[in-house]
């Protein structure tokens, strides 16, 4: 739990490896059975797996997320019960 927010699902939507050799996975999760978030992916970077914030390009053609977590303690509960799931 993190400040009261549950995961209540995570989906995992693997990727071909035709398509992104890096990119292995799309996730979904849901908070408190209430609060979905979309399009986190699941990226093989060169120091191993991490997950990737839904992003959008802004007009200075940067990409921005959308949604994220703000604390890093946050952001590693969140990654590791997607790597759990992602994993079986």
């Amino acid at each position: 739990m993190m400040n009261g927010l549950l995961i209540t699902d995570i989906r995992i939507f693997p990727v071909t490896q035709d398509e992104n050799p890096k990119l292995k996975a799309f996730v979904t999760i849901v908070f408190n059975d209430t609060f979905l978030i979309r399009d986190i992916k699941i990226i093989e970077g060169s120091r191993g797996l991490f997950i990737s914030m839904p992003a959008k390009k802004a007009r200075d053609n940067k990409y921005r997320d959308i949604a994220h977590p703000i604390s890093q303690e946050a952001r590693d509960l969140l990654q590791e019960r997607i790597f759990e799931v992602y994993k079986g």
